[in-house]
């Protein structure tokens, strides 16, 4: 009885779990491997960078988890896998934007005032300072806060946030200058 190849002799074997191009190469992209490393070395960073666009920490981890899932359902479109963090960074700067603009929408449609979710128990000066500093970012306009936070925050070289927000470096460096000058100017002012 003659044995039956599943495929014929001419045709290379495909197997399902090595993605290819339209060419029949391997597609690049970044190993699941590659992004759970990324996400075990990175997670807190990233919080902290949505933190200081946003204002609670349950968006905040909302926003972080959403990007996870969205680099990682596209992680082959990721030509080079050391790109991975500045592809986490942009989605969580984009997402952050886009709960601020669901929650101005949901602001204008709101009759009513959200009242002010500080307790009395965060008294320490430290975290009264950290609160100072946070209204004062929110205070500036979009760009400049985004310059600020990736910059000083997320530790980004100026070079590293232009390509992020897909801005000039001279931009950076003027909305850094002007955002520095907008935050002393209401740190120092008397509350």
């Amino acid at each position: 009885m003659p044995v039956i190849a599943p495929w014929s002799a001419s045709r290379p074997a495909r197997l399902p779990s090595q993605p290819r191009d339209a060419d029949g190469t391997m597609a690049a992209g970044a190993t699941v491997d590659h992004l759970t490393e990324t996400y075990r070395a990175h997670y807190r960073s990233l919080l902290g960078l949505a933190a200081l666009l946003l204002d609670d920490t349950a968006s905040c981890e909302d926003v972080v988890q959403e990007a996870f899932i969205r680099v990682h359902s596209a992680r082959r479109r990721v030509r080079e896998p050391e790109k991975t963090l500045a592809y986490l960074r942009q989605t969580v700067v984009n997402l952050s934007r886009s709960m601020l603009r669901r929650r101005i929408l949901g602001l204008k449609l709101l009759s009513k005032p959200m009242p002010d979710m500080a307790s009395a128990e965060e008294g320490a000066y430290a975290r009264i300072e950290q609160d100072e500093l946070k209204k004062a970012l929110r205070k500036l306009q979009r760009r400049q806060r985004e310059v600020l936070v990736l910059r000083y925050f997320a530790d980004m070289t100026e070079a590293q946030v232009a390509e992020t927000l897909g801005i000039s470096l001279g931009s950076v460096k003027a909305y850094g200058s002007r955002g520095i000058a907008a935050l002393r100017v209401a740190m120092e002012a008397p509350a």
